[in-house]
């Protein structure tokens, strides 16, 4: 809703919404669902892996606006997923397709310095880390491509527990989102709501020195947003205090404090972890803190 890729004039767009974040002070990561954007009566359709390859391409080139607009807007990485394997076709063929529908997006992303962050998805065809990994080494281990880690899949599907997962992604982490959920639903829930001991999972992520968006991804419950954004951070600043109370994390990790805001306006500055490793900073950077937690509900990514 906030920028529409199919609608005239986009660089010109981008520019302005690349102000207007300036002057907030806030990050950003580019979501690519695409939930009804290409395909008026089905949800994320046309995939990656879609049989039609005028299809397939018309998901590409929305990739590629993308990452163009990742990198104007200085953004920390660019969303992605795979989509469902359709029917008939073998897994086998599925990944050939992702494998070469990916290849000219990492080529551009790299070209453009702003990492690609492909999201293991419940249900779709790369559903898990595993299959972040089977991708990453049939494109060759390209370091433009990284993951977005969405905790509540890890506490889903996953064999290890979220912190571990954190810990085990921490060289391809470009991109989290984070809920609550409950082991084997596929459902996202407000904190409190679902099994997850949240303290952890933010201590790993100190630990590993990550530092790009924290995004709460809350997809059902847009129509409740500024409530479930209060909540939701005000939930992930106890969380945050209780985890370096429980572990020992080193206070120059720590995102900005509403009081840290109140001193002075917080430019947007790409952390590392969002950055192409070997590469400069991009054609943007902006000095300012290491790190941000940003909660949020979002409707455009489910």
């Amino acid at each position: 809703m906030h920028l529409d890729p199919l609608a005239p004039d986009l660089a010109a767009r981008t520019r302005r919404v690349a102000h207007r974040l300036d002057r907030l002070g806030l990050s950003v990561t580019v979501e690519t669902g695409a939930r009804y954007v290409l395909d008026p009566r089905r949800k994320h359709h046309p995939t990656l892996l879609d049989p039609d390859p005028e299809a397939r391409g018309a998901r590409i080139a929305l990739l590629l606006k993308a990452v163009r607009a990742g990198a104007d807007l200085g953004a920390h990485a660019v969303h992605c997923f795979s989509g469902v394997v359709p029917p008939g076709v073998s897994e086998d063929t599925a990944w050939q397709r992702l494998a070469e529908s990916m290849a000219p997006v990492v080529d551009a992303a790299a070209a453009a310095g702003t990492p690609l962050a492909v999201e293991p998805e419940p249900g779709h065809l790369l559903r898990d880390i595993a299959g972040f990994h089977r991708l990453r080494t049939a494109l060759g281990a390209p370091d433009a491509l990284g993951i977005t880690l969405d905790l509540g899949h890890c506490q889903c599907l996953e064999p290890e527990p979220p912190a571990a997962c954190v810990r085990a992604v921490a060289p391809w982490l470009r991109h989290v989102q984070i809920e609550d959920m409950r082991r084997g639903v596929h459902e996202h829930l407000p904190f409190g709501e679902g099994e997850i001991d949240f303290p952890p999972v933010l201590a790993a992520l100190r630990a590993v020195g990550y530092g790009g968006l924290v995004g709460v991804e809350l997809p059902r419950d847009s129509h409740r947003g500024p409530e479930l954004a209060r909540a939701s951070y005000d939930f992930l600043v106890r969380a945050d205090a209780e985890a370096r109370a429980r572990y020992a994390v080193p206070a120059d990790t720590a995102p900005a404090t509403p009081a840290d805001r109140a001193a002075g306006p917080a430019r947007r500055a790409p952390h590392p972890a969002g950055r192409i490793p070997g590469r400069n900073a991009g054609p943007r950077s902006f000095p300012g803190r290491p790190s941000r937690l940003s909660g949020s509900a979002t409707g455009g990514g489910r």
